[in-house]
């Protein structure tokens, strides 16, 4: 046991500390080249942000443990929607702009109602032996495909990103090399250790991908949101959580199940309709809610809501 939680430990740190050199090289890069801002935001530091989704999905479907490999998706977006929006929104209130609420937030919707169609009877609470097939999976990168094209055909509205650093190329392709090893590397360490820890203490793959792995994964989208909530950057924050879920569920669970079919046991519906209900929550506040805003008080009953959720995954396992 003792040795599976420091290859948990020690895996994620690898993850995320890869997917932040990574995601620094390749800005950085891309910089040298003058590609524009608005598509370096939505790509490379967009995907950077969901590399530890993407590399330890992709990983625990190749070996096998396609519970882990979902679970760390639903988990990963429900903690983005809950906890960092609430957080963010605790430290100070989130506006949507013109840009998220044609774009992001719909997308963000759809996307959670397209794992729901292609996990098929899981609606009803499903067979235990149900699988996302590659088909679904093409489904979804399909979907990813209309999303990119669709964002990229609409101007650019202002600067929401960070300033990008210069980077010498010495260091460029080092942040990049580094970034790759680290990923890889963490991402096989990862996998092992969530798997042998959720079998010796019993949980099933399912409900520790959807808590502990999912959380592991998404500590770069916490950092970035709650600094860029700190620096009054609450556009930064936002976007990257939407950009996020679109990424992991079109992009990730499509590569995923791609690869091989990804089974449905140990989860049920209520995961699936905790994941819909938070992405409908923040397209009514957004589309519907007239202010357009989260305020500090919705954001505590978002923080709230993460809490009981898991609460009730682990007195549930």
């Amino acid at each position: 046991m003792i040795l599976s939680i420091i290859s948990f430990i020690t895996g994620i740190a690898l993850v995320i500390f890869g997917a932040d050199l990574l995601t620094k090289g390749a800005s950085a890069l891309a910089r040298r080249f003058n590609i524009s801002e608005l598509i370096i935001g939505l790509t490379i530091v967009a995907i950077g942000t969901s590399l530890p989704e993407l590399v330890i999905s992709i990983g625990s479907a190749i070996k096998g443990s396609s519970g882990i490999a979902l679970g760390n998706v639903i988990g990963s977006n429900i903690f983005n929607s809950l906890l960092i929006l609430g957080i963010t929104a605790l430290i100070t209130p989130i506006k949507f702009n013109a840009r998220m609420l044609s774009r992001e937030i719909p997308f963000n919707l759809l996307a959670s109602v397209v794992i729901l169609l292609v996990s098929g009877s899981m609606l009803a609470g499903g067979a235990p032996d149900e699988m996302i097939t590659r088909y679904g999976g093409l489904l979804m990168l399909c979907f990813f495909a209309v999303f990119i094209r669709y964002t990229f055909s609409i101007p650019n509205s202002g600067k929401e990103e960070e300033d990008i650093q210069p980077l010498k190329a010495g260091k460029i392709v080092l942040y990049i090399a580094s970034g790759l090893t680290m990923l890889i590397l963490g991402g096989n360490i990862f996998v092992n250790g969530a798997t042998d820890i959720a079998r010796l203490i019993g949980l099933s793959e399912a409900v520790i991908g959807i808590t502990i792995v999912s959380v592991g994964s998404s500590l770069p989208e916490l950092a970035v949101s709650i600094n860029a909530a700190r620096k009054g950057n609450v556009g930064i924050a936002l976007g990257n959580v939407l950009g996020s879920n679109i990424l992991n569920i079109f992009f990730i669970l499509g590569c995923s199940a791609t690869i091989t079919p990804i089974s449905l046991n140990g989860f049920s519906y209520v995961d699936y309709y905790v994941l819909l209900a938070s992405s409908l929550l923040i397209y009514i506040v957004g589309v519907f809610g007239g202010k357009s805003t989260i305020t500090r008080f919705e954001g505590a009953i978002l923080v709230a809501s993460y809490i009981a959720y898991t609460t009730y995954l682990i007195v549930g396992a």
